[in-house]
């Protein structure tokens, strides 16, 4: 058994349905969810407010790159364009972290490196993931209401339930 969490965002048209689209293709996969946030956008691009999500989703038959495929395969469903980093989308879905049964899935390769190299300083993953498990970790990071306390309190504040 494969655990996933996805870290699931969109700025661009009705970005709330775009979330929960991506979120409902999981199917029975689906172990735990957040509710939908909306969050200032991350990265120094000007644009508008994402709405965002955190899942956790169970899956014997995917591993990491089969999480990733999953990922984008959602995204293509979007029409995402990656035109500018950080920039606006109509749909980002990040893998942020895998195990395979308790084993934490520690990756880097051109396509994916698990855990998400950034996730401890995105409030927009954690705040959401707090949500959907207050028990989670992020290998090599720690627990995730630990990584919450100790980002700037600006961009706690900043992510807010809808």
């Amino acid at each position: 058994m494969t655990r996933a969490v996805l870290s699931i965002g969109a700025n661009i048209g009705d970005a709330a349905a775009t979330v929960e689209r991506a979120i409902a293709a999981l199917g029975p996969a689906l172990a735990a969810r957040s509710p939908l946030y909306t969050t200032p956008p991350w990265g120094g691009v000007e644009q508008d407010d994402f709405v965002n999500a955190t899942v956790v989703a169970d899956d014997p038959a995917r591993d990491a790159a089969a999480w990733l495929a999953f990922a984008r395969e959602r995204e293509a469903e979007a029409e995402r364009v990656r035109t500018v980093r950080w920039g606006p989308r109509t749909l980002d879905v990040d893998v942020v972290a895998v195990w395979d049964g308790a084993d934490p899935v520690l990756d880097s390769d051109r396509e994916l490196t698990l855990p998400h190299p950034r996730a401890h300083e995105r409030a927009f993953v954690l705040v959401p993931w707090l949500a959907a498990d207050p028990d989670a970790v992020l290998p090599g990071c720690g627990r995730v209401v630990d990584l919450v306390r100790a980002l700037p309190a600006a961009d706690v504040a900043g992510v807010t339930r809808r």
